[in-house]
């Protein structure tokens, strides 16, 4: 399984860069990724392919999040 995801971030040119997330931004693409340097590289590419419009009212974010993994409950790591 990939560590990283690559998140490609659509936000309105209206909105600082900081401030662009997920939650704000108006669209979203996800994709695994092995190591931070593909996350990286392929962050361009996602936005490509998925068809997100950069013009002069939106602009493109990528960034690299470590994936989340459920711990193990303690019953389970005791066996």
């Amino acid at each position: 399984m990939a560590d990283f995801l690559t998140v490609a971030l659509v936000c309105a040119s209206t909105l600082a860069a900081p401030d662009c997330s997920r939650e704000t931004a108006l669209d979203v693409a996800i994709a695994p990724a092995p190591t931070p340097i593909t996350c990286l590289m392929q962050g361009e590419t996602l936005a490509a392919r998925s068809g997100f419009s950069r013009g002069r009212e939106t602009y493109l974010k990528v960034a690299c999040e470590r994936r989340r993994t459920a711990a193990l409950r303690p019953e389970v790591e005791a066996r």
